[in-house]
């Protein structure tokens, strides 16, 4: 005797089929689980026999024996319980062997028979609609998020008494149906038009919006560095259905969906700690998890009092930067998980925080200020497009009533910039080795720069200036003549004009005298 029933495992970001077998035996009674189950797995013996007979039914007295496979795969989590429970309802024979064909089964059972939310549904509804499932049974908390995977009918359990009774014919459970009503406008917690004085920095947090340039504010206590920062998710564009499945699988897979939001649609703004480890930062741990730099992919990772971060910790960042994607490695084998952020990070000048200021003298040694400054490392600071320092704001702009220019409309801007880099990057003609992750300015590479961003006599004349002047590096160049692109983006120019490219010059880290 064999029953079948189908499951799935989430490896990284993605969902892999598990097949999970039950057969019994004769000998002592008892649950073996095979198949590279972890302890929540084997845990699942205790659960399932206790549902069971709190199902109202009898748990059989054999041995049995329950495989699931592939063998290979690294079995974890408590969401094998519900399909582990019908091989064995199927076999006792309170259900047909066929009931079950066709569905992927996930859900995890408390002692009294409900079932439990499940992480990572929505890489396992993707997988299961990918290998050609057309049913799902998962917990009825989790129904809306499996029915973000169209061409999939969902079945919201509740309880596995309420699924035995359905599979027997006694009582139907009908479908989840997704709420189709017009969604609300998003939410913005920070405006910009909040925020008082601060025009340049605004300007060029509207620029690193436009293009996805990350940015470096450097200035005083209580200068707005922080205020500036959460305003700026307000000001990116929407997200369109595939970004946000995209965040939404991240968070399913780490468990961090917000209760009642099956699907994430504001970009993600994090702002962890500086004690953050390193895998908390890149993800990481004996089975990896995604990092913050994954769980702020297409949104913002916000490093407040930058420099106080483990130079490991900023460090190991260097690469994702680059790829937008992070590789976590072990013996096991690897794992690869989307990073495509928007780095703004803050710090202050000095330890005291007041070198430079324009009132209050810093007390800090000129030794110590250049060991503060350099805790950031050059090839880091390199891979940032964005320096802007942040001065204090005057009583006279503090106390104005006079109010700013709100965030719906530096979106606007924003989003028609957004619209010409679409258009570009999208062009079947632009280049003969486009990427589909190319999305906006900052991801361009080499050959997308020198179609591009080419440069007229004036400009060529000022960037040859700057190169010899700055001691800019190449990858400091291309990140200048990207950066050089975004504004004439935004001035709906087609070419880069000497004033573009000057405006760009302007935002290379100055060089701080001690």
């Amino acid at each position: 005797m064999l029953s079948r029933v189908y499951s799935c495992a989430v490896v990284g970001l993605e969902g892999v089929i598990v097949e999970v077998e039950v057969d019994f035996s004769n000998g002592m009674a008892g649950v073996t689980i095979v198949g590279l189950p972890d302890i929540a797995v084997q845990e699942s013996r205790e659960r399932v026999q206790t549902a069971i007979k709190n199902a109202g039914l009898h748990f059989p007295r054999h041995r049995i024996v329950v495989n699931l496979a592939p063998a290979v795969v690294r079995k974890e989590g408590p969401a094998y319980d519900l399909p582990i429970a019908l091989g064995v309802m199927i076999l006792a024979g309170y259900l047909p062997h066929d009931v079950v064909d066709g569905t992927l089964v996930i859900g995890e059972l408390s002692l009294d028979g409900l079932v439990r939310h499940t992480r990572g549904v929505l890489p396992m509804a993707a997988a299961a609609r990918a290998n050609g499932f057309k049913r799902m049974f998962v917990p009825e908390v989790d129904a809306p998020e499996a029915a973000l995977i169209p061409d999939l009918e969902v079945i919201p359990v509740k309880s596995l008494a309420e699924l035995y009774n359905h599979l027997a014919g006694r009582q139907t459970i009908e479908p989840y149906l997704p709420d189709n009503s017009p969604l609300e406008p998003l939410f913005i917690p920070t405006d910009f038009s909040e925020v008082k004085g601060q025009e340049h920095v605004k300007r060029a947090l509207e620029v690193a919006a436009a293009g996805g340039h990350n940015v470096l504010m450097v200035g005083s206590p209580g200068a707005g560095k922080t205020l500036l920062a959460r305003a700026l998710p307000g000001i990116l564009p929407e997200m369109s259905i595939e970004e946000s499945l995209d965040v939404t699988r991240i968070y399913s897979v780490a468990d961090q969906l917000p209760a009642g939001t099956p699907l994430i649609r504001h970009r993600p703004f994090r702002a962890p700690h500086h004690t953050i480890s390193h895998a908390g930062l890149v993800g990481g741990g004996n089975i990896p998890k995604p990092g913050e730099i994954s769980l702020a992919h297409r949104g913002v990772l916000f490093l407040d009092e930058f420099p106080e971060f483990g130079a490991r910790v900023l460090e190991v960042m260097r690469q994702p930067m680059e790829d937008k994607i992070v590789t976590i490695s072990r013996a096991k084998g690897s794992l690869t998980f989307s990073a495509n952020f928007q780095l703004v990070a803050a710090m202050n000048p000095c330890p005291c925080g007041y070198f430079g200021d324009s009132l209050k003298p810093c007390t800090c040694a000129p030794v110590v200020v250049t060991k503060y400054q350099k805790r950031i490392s050059g090839p880091l600071l390199d891979r940032i497009d964005i320096h802007i320092e942040v001065p204090r704001v005057d009583y006279e702009k503090l106390s104005s009533s006079r109010t700013s220019e709100t965030s719906g409309s530096i979106r606007a801007r924003v989003q028609a910039a957004r619209n010409i880099q679409q258009v570009r990057f999208t062009n079947p003609q632009a280049v003969a080795a486009r990427s589909s992750d190319i999305v906006c300015n900052a991801d361009m590479r080499i050959a997308e720069i020198r179609k591009f961003c080419q440069l007229q006599d004036e400009g060529q004349s000022l960037m040859r200036a700057a190169m010899s002047q700055l001691n800019l590096s190449a990858r400091a160049y291309h990140r200048i003549l990207k950066l050089a692109r975004t504004i004439a983006d935004l001035a709906g120019s087609e070419d880069i004009q000497s004033s573009h490219l000057a405006e760009s010059l302007q935002y290379r880290p100055k060089l701080m005298m001690v």
